[in-house]
């Protein structure tokens, strides 16, 4: 179980890399729609999500989660360094996940802005979570990259 969400989490960190490498740094902030978010701050958003639910929780690291600051962060860092952060909380992440056993897979878990009640349960919604912002960052590639009429 845990092999299988690992490769899941590193393929999704590996796609998103991938199609930051398509943006620019500016493009990487900036929203090409006046509604929705930028790619580096679905990045952000993703770090700090799988840093609260699993590496906060299931690991016990201590992070402390800011989520309004995920969606308005100005500092705009490097996005290779955005990036780095998030391919660093995948590799927590899969780590954690291999450290779990057959037991742990059902443990109770409770976290604030959560209703799963076990380990299996909020690490499977955080795949798909990932899963659908790697939907919303193709769409943003799209729009930032496609030739204007």
């Amino acid at each position: 179980m845990a092999a299988a969400f690992g490769r899941n989490f590193r393929a999704f960190a590996a796609r998103t890399r991938l199609l930051a490498g398509e943006l620019s740094d500016e493009q990487f902030w900036t929203r090409p729609h006046p509604y929705g978010n930028s790619f580096g701050h679905l990045v952000l958003h993703l770090t700090g999500n799988l840093n609260y639910y699993i590496g906060a929780q299931i690991a016990g690291t201590g992070y402390v989660r800011d989520r309004d600051r995920e969606f308005t962060d100005t500092s705009r860092r490097p996005k290779d360094a955005v990036l780095q952060a998030l391919d660093d909380t995948v590799t927590l992440v899969v780590a954690t996940l291999d450290a779990q056993t057959a037991d742990d897979w059902t443990r109770a878990y409770t976290a604030v802005g959560s209703d799963e009640q076990t380990r299996f349960g909020v690490v499977l919604r955080c795949a798909e979570h990932f899963h659908h912002h790697l939907g919303q960052m193709i769409y943003l590639v799209k729009a930032h990259t496609r030739p204007h009429a």
